[in-house]
């Protein structure tokens, strides 16, 4: 199997000539499932490959109201002031074919994240082994989490369209990788291409809430997909989950604890995540001819804990590619229900700790959508330009994409981005 990056030159050339985009989303939907044969045999020599992508971005918003965030794992965002630390980053991908059956993958990225600094982490390190050739691997190791269609791709700028994944989509998400192991079967179905993939394994990240950081560490993820592709068409439906280990920390962890003091243990459990599950179900689909792409993903994400709240979210994009230009336009939304929770207290003299509680459970609000507006532009082989435009409209309560927020903020906010995406 060819690594990635060399998966990235050959269909960069596949597209100048055939003008296709959903070449390069193959390539990141095949790297976890059997070689692909095209172009297999160019490279069959080749045991060890080393490359990299990058993206050099500079983002800012019309307000400071709000920080805007790509996603739940970055510190701190971005306001009037432009900033290169939204989109910017670095990955580094060495790829050894020990055997015939038996391949080793390791990718490091440093980029803006839960520190408030880009310290690089090691994003995958797995080994891939081919059990049935072509139709049953096996991985062992660290992989990049596939909870919704793409995510395992989302620092790979070059692989999409927009100059981020739709944050109204993804932006809930705070882990990028999994430690265990994934099974993945292909078989062909009529005239397309059926894949099952499984995976399980535990999580080992951190991500910020506040000043302090939350950890995701020892939390068991599984999950599995179903994704068929027929000609133009490909078609994903995901399904994933994750159990915590810890509970948030300050100022829920001491709201938790205030509850619990004077008797209100039944709000102080219902806003645990120790050992409670949330639940993650997409689906999605891609279509792709000549210049023309277009893709759209509907999620749910359930919380059994109230300290969360339900979320339906969605996107749909379409572009047209015009020579070296494809003009893009977007749409993405994601909406939250509120839980009803009551401390059972009376308001006096615990007026202050019920508020604390309803302000709690405020804060994981959403409600908002999002129109974005851009150009890609391939000026030169293996890298691209992208300027996009996104115009985010809200209820003034969403803020839960946003890590700060003040009274002052109405729901809006417009995003402007300049990015240079990289494949080496």
């Amino acid at each position: 199997m060819p690594s990635l990056i060399d998966r990235f030159r050959k269909q960069d050339r596949k597209r100048e000539q055939s003008g296709t985009f959903l070449a390069l989303l193959a390539v990141l939907f095949s790297l976890s499932g059997p070689a692909q044969a095209e172009g297999e045999s160019e490279i069959a020599d080749k045991r060890f490959e080393f490359g990299g992508f990058g993206t050099l971005g500079v983002a800012q918003t019309d307000s400071n109201d709000a920080q805007f965030i790509r996603d739940q794992s970055q510190a701190k965002g971005i306001g009037k002031t432009p900033s290169a630390k939204l989109d910017s980053l670095l990955g580094l991908q060495v790829y050894f074919r020990a055997t015939d059956s038996l391949e080793l993958v390791t990718q490091a990225i440093t980029r803006y994240g839960p520190q408030g600094n880009f310290q690089p982490d090691i994003s995958w390190a797995f080994a891939k082994y081919a059990l049935i050739p072509n139709n049953l691997t096996l991985r062992v190791g660290r992989m990049g989490t596939e909870f919704y269609m793409l995510a395992d791709s989302r620092h790979v700028g070059y692989s999409y369209l927009t100059v981020r994944p739709p944050v109204d989509f993804f932006g809930e998400l705070a882990f990028h990788y999994v430690d265990g192991f994934d099974l993945v079967g292909t078989l062909p179905v009529g005239d397309g291409v059926l894949k099952l993939k499984t995976f399980a394994g535990q999580s080992n990240e951190v991500a910020p809430i506040g000043k302090e950081i939350f950890s995701l560490r020892r939390n068991p993820m599984y999950g599995a997909y179903l994704d068929y592709q027929q000609g133009n068409w490909q078609w994903r439906a995901t399904y994933a989950q994750m159990t915590f280990k810890h509970d948030l920390p300050a100022p829920v962890s001491s709201l938790q604890e205030q509850l619990a003091a004077v008797g209100a243990s039944t709000a102080a459990r219902a806003i645990a995540l120790t050992n409670t599950t949330s639940r993650f179900y997409s689906a999605g689909g891609v279509y792709d001819r000549g210049p023309l792409q277009v893709q759209a993903m509907l999620s749910y994400t359930a919380h059994e804990s109230h300290i969360y709240q339900n979320t339906k979210a969605g996107y749909l994009i379409g572009g047209y590619r015009l020579g070296e230009f494809t003009p893009f336009l977007g749409y993405s939304w994601s909406k939250s229900k509120s839980k009803e929770l009551s401390s059972g207290l009376p308001d006096i003299p615990f007026h202050d700790l019920n508020v604390a509680l309803a302000g709690a459970l405020a804060r994981v609000h959403t409600d908002q959508h999002t129109w974005s507006l851009g150009t890609r532009w391939d000026f030169r082989r293996n890298m691209a330009l992208k300027a996009q435009v996104d115009m985010i409209r809200g209820k003034p309560e969403s803020i839960f994409l946003y890590p700060t927020s003040t009274p002052k903020f109405d729901g809006k906010l417009n995003v402007f981005s300049l990015a240079l995406d990289f494949v080496f």
